[in-house]
């Protein structure tokens, strides 16, 4: 059986899906890849494995992507998306900034919990492809960093608070969601993202 090609001058952007039907197939190759990377890693990982699991034809991959690695990418990109919406959902308008950061860190760890495959791919994408790596945590850094700007605008945070601390918030709620939402479920979201708040609101100095 001949492997189709694609054409070799074809980007990412000339492969969007313009019809519905199309986008209903992209989107079962990329949950179809979460689950093939996440289980067998990148180098084990095949094309194959990701259009059986997605129930599409060979065909049908190239039709979207030319390379396992650029579906890699493409997932990557589609994990760092869903982990932004879940924190954006999981908040309501206008809390405090204290609440904002609770709630958030409360969506990403039930993501975490829903979806433990992400820590995989994302630490293997740094080998994997750097510059995606990077740009995930840059832009997970970059919101937090947005956030407490608009908490000090609104005069709730301290006004020294810079990049610096998103990096932090952003470095203690990764390594919560790893141990309390992949390695173990003995506590629950809230409980988690209640204790983080409270390093935010009391630091751990004694009194």
């Amino acid at each position: 059986m001949t492997t189709p090609t694609p054409p070799a001058d074809k980007g990412p952007a000339d492969k969007a899906p313009r019809t519905e039907r199309g986008r209903r197939t992209l989107r079962k190759l990329l949950d179809a890849a979460a689950i093939e990377f996440g289980e067998r890693g990148f180098h084990e990982a095949s094309i194959t494995g990701i259009t059986r699991r997605a129930g599409t034809a060979l065909g049908s991959f190239y039709t979207y992507f030319n390379s396992k690695d650029e579906i890699f990418r493409a997932l990557v990109d589609d994990l760092s998306g869903k982990v932004r919406e879940a924190a954006r959902s999981a908040r309501q308008q206008d809390l405090p900034a204290l609440e904002t950061e609770r709630a958030s860190l409360t969506g990403f760890l039930r993501f975490a919990s829903e979806h433990k495959e992400i820590y995989r791919i994302i630490d293997e994408c740094e080998f994997v492809d750097p510059d995606s790596f990077r740009l995930h945590y840059r832009n997970t850094a970059r919101r937090i960093h947005e956030r407490l700007a608009e908490g000090i605008r609104k005069g709730e945070l301290r006004e020294d608070l810079g990049e610096a601390h998103a990096w932090a918030i952003m470095g203690m709620n990764v390594f919560l969601g790893l141990r309390y939402a992949v390695w173990s479920e003995d506590a629950g979201a809230e409980e988690v993202a209640e204790l983080a708040n409270s390093i935010l609101r009391e630091g751990i100095a004694k009194r």
